[in-house]
């Protein structure tokens, strides 16, 4: 029935056209991936004095370049056209090159105001600009929207004889509001890929409350059948796959250019916004099994049990492509750091799942290893070792050094955003590079008069996030159990046995990772440690939530850089070796879960998640075996219920063998297709270097220690 692997044996449901589909596949395999790598981006060599000009002069003029010179593409068939086709927008930067390098990078893990292109159309856009054409931002917001214009005049004059229907859609959107979902789809993607054109990896959003009315009204009016729409639909998810190459060099994968959306939850009325968009994203994801778009669920007590359903039916594919969100939780961690609750019922996500506001947000994020952080400061492994004469003792220190480094990240990060003169008032200070094209969809800008660097969103958002979490816990109960409960051994020779990767005490590392039961199964005292960490951490980042116009919140993640910190990692009381990679955001570290899943999402939940105001996100790994028919996907609906219930933040859920992953890596080209959750992003399998390989391998199959 497909020719796309999915891990888990089952055949995906066929709805589209057989053209469709092919579309589909070619887009997956590379073809246009490939066509944009041979042309990666335009000259500004021609540019005189170029290099003299002020930065956001020379942006101006390089996405000028680039609306007037990129290479069009039309696809015969296609429903929905431009095409973001300069190859070194793949790269992260602005694909505009001056002496055959880059000169100016973009900008990722925003979510910009997409749908503010569909109420007001480009035309609109440039009206509000217009009221604020006495301060200067205003003129570079302005040069940005010509040049959008330019590109799309480009494109409408060779669809006028490449694809007709496309030509009469595009004659009046983006320019003007969308009045049909056929417009709306068109205006969305259009815009999207103008911003990706440019070299930017945006999120998408909340795409079926931004398209969802549109459909109903066709609908109720017979102007479009749901299969039609379906079929139109498809196509925003395939042009989506345009950067994917044949041959991804391997690494930390590819499928991360940061386009997420997020279905269903109550919108800014408080009302429920699920519709039939919400179900044909699942559809077309279950169909074509495009992992390109992570989509989140927002979740709530009230959720239908239809759609608990038709994201369990799409989790079981596997891919990692659907996860959830707690909206009830979210909502409340919102208002506690002082969001309206109008403003906070319209959050969606960064690049990855770190909440923000579309279109109103500025947002990054600071990760540190937690591990590091009490076995090398605190302890002062290998050099510098302290001893302690108590667990209490030990633990204030630590919980000293999370407070000391929340300082330090709030001291540095303010100081570098802007600063108080002696009057009180804040100034800004510009910390980025120019980004017109994306302070333009940003709202408040243009009110600013200042861009997306420098305090124009209406939000500007930092966030540390701890990593590692779980194993400075299960270090601290182990130490606790070993050096000051049991007394097997003495805090000093601890570190001592530390210090030799735990040689010559082989009895003694066993019963550390066999009889100590962990963070992950549901212990209390076990978890305690844990939620201990996550508690003080959020607590001393909170502190300074508000003493800046930086809004400083806490959050619980690695995205992968548990490979990254493992060269520098000490052997663990746990009974791990030096250099081991452990745990990945909020999960549990690998090896040390027994009681399964429900285990797992009990211990999560221990900690007030509510304090993670950015987010924490916990991975959830299931075998086919264990979601396979009617039962499967009862036990997944309950799964949801219940982290719903126990006050979850964000749960990233993917069924895969890892029997099939081994296939894959010996047989890579049987297997291109073949999608997995990473972290915050999907990535197919094979794009994966060998020691990313390991790591989802081992923590598909339970792990070892």
């Amino acid at each position: 029935m497909t020719t796309i692997p999915c891990g888990t044996g089952r055949e995906r449901p066929v709805r589209l056209s057989e053209e469709t589909r092919r579309f589909a596949l070619e887009s997956m395999k590379g073809k246009y991936g490939d066509e944009a790598r041979a042309t990666p981006a335009v000259s500004l060599d021609g540019i005189a004095d170029f290099d003299a000009l002020p930065p956001d002069e020379r942006y101006a003029r390089a996405i000028e370049t680039i609306a007037a010179e990129c290479p069009l593409r039309f696809v015969s068939g296609e429903r929905i056209v431009g095409s973001a086709t300069l190859g070194a927008a793949i790269d992260h930067v602005v694909p505009a090159f001056r002496g055959g390098h880059a000169v100016l990078s973009s900008v990722s893990h925003v979510t910009l105001g997409f749908g503010r292109i569909l109420t007001l159309g480009l035309d609109g856009i440039e009206a509000e600009l217009d009221r604020y054409a006495d301060l200067p931002y205003t003129a570079y917001l302005k040069r940005a929207a010509t040049a959008f214009r330019l590109w799309h005049a480009r494109v409408l004059a060779g669809s006028k004889e490449k694809n007709p229907v496309c030509y009469e859609i595009l004659s009046r959107v983006p320019l003007k509001p969308a009045e049909t979902f056929y417009e709306a789809v068109q205006s969305l993607w259009f815009t999207f890929a103008f911003t990706r054109l440019c070299g930017n990896w945006p999120g998408i959003g909340r795409i079926d409350e931004m398209l969802g009315p549109y459909l109903e009204a066709d609908l109720a009016a017979g102007r479009l059948t749901i299969d039609e729409a379906r079929e139109i639909f498809a196509h925003f998810f395939i042009k989506g796959c345009e950067w994917i190459v044949t041959n991804t060099p391997p690494g930390t994968g590819d499928a991360q250019h940061y386009q997420n959306i997020v279905l269903s939850g109550i919108g800014a009325d408080g009302r429920d916004v699920t519709n039939e968009v919400t179900y044909l994203v699942l559809d077309i994801i279950e169909e074509l099994g495009i992992s390109d778009f992570p989509v989140t669920v927002r979740l709530n007590r009230r959720s239908d049990e239809r759609l608990l359903r038709r994201v369990a039916e799409v989790v079981r594919y596997g891919g990692g492509v659907v996860a959830v969100y707690n909206e009830d939780l979210i909502l409340e961690s919102l208002a506690r750091v002082g969001y309206p609750a109008e403003t906070a019922r319209r959050f969606a996500n960064d690049g990855c799942w770190e909440v923000q506001i579309p279109g109103e947000t500025y947002f990054i994020y600071g990760p540190f290893d937690g591990y590091s952080l009490l076995m090398r400061d605190v302890i002062g492994l290998p050099d510098h070792v302290r001893d302690f004469s108590s667990f209490e003792e030990l633990w204030e220190a630590y919980a000293a050094r999370l407070r000391s480094y929340a300082d330090e990240v709030f001291r540095a990060v303010w100081s570098g955003r802007g600063f108080y003169d002696d009057a009180g008032e804040w100034h800004w200070v510009n910390s980025g590079p120019p980004c017109a094209v994306i302070s333009l969809f940003t709202e408040d800008c243009a009110k600013n008069g200042r861009s997306y660097y420098e305090g124009g969103p209406r939000y500007t958002v930092f966030s540390p996030h701890i990593g590692g979490a779980p194993d400075a816990g299960n270090s601290l109960h182990a130490i606790d159990v070993l050096c000051f409960r049991e007394k097997r051994v003495s805090f000093r020779e601890l570190t001592e046995l530390l210090v030799r990767d735990w040689e010559g005490a082989e009895d003694l590392r066993q019963y550390a990772k066999e009889r100590i039961v962990y963070y992950g199964n549901d212990d209390e005292e076990a978890d305690g440690y844990v939620t201990r960490i996550l508690d003080t951490f959020a607590d001393a980042v909170l502190a300074h939530a508000h003493e800046t116009p930086v809004l400083f919140i806490p959050g619980v993640s690695t995205f992968g850089r548990q490979i990254e910190w493992a060269p520098g990692r000490i052997p663990s009381p746990m009974g791990t070796r030096r250099c081991a990679i452990l745990s990945g955001n909020a999960s549990p570290t690998p090896g040390t879960d027994a009681e399964g899943t429900t285990g797992v999402l009990k211990s999560y939940c221990k900690a007030d998640l509510k304090k993670q105001v950015s987010g924490a996100a916990l991975d959830i790994r299931l075998h086919p075996s264990a979601v396979s028919g009617e039962n499967g996907i009862a036990a997944l609906s309950a799964m949801f219920r219940t982290f719903v219930a126990l006050g979850g933040f964000f749960m990233q859920t993917d069924v895969i063998d890892a029997a099939v992953l081994e296939a894959a890596r010996e047989h890579p080209e049987e297997y291109k297709t073949l999608s997995v959750r990473v972290s915050g992003w999907n990535a197919r399998f094979v794009t994966l270097n060998r020691e990313w390989q390991d790591m989802i391998i081992e923590r598909t199959s339970g792990g070892t220690l």
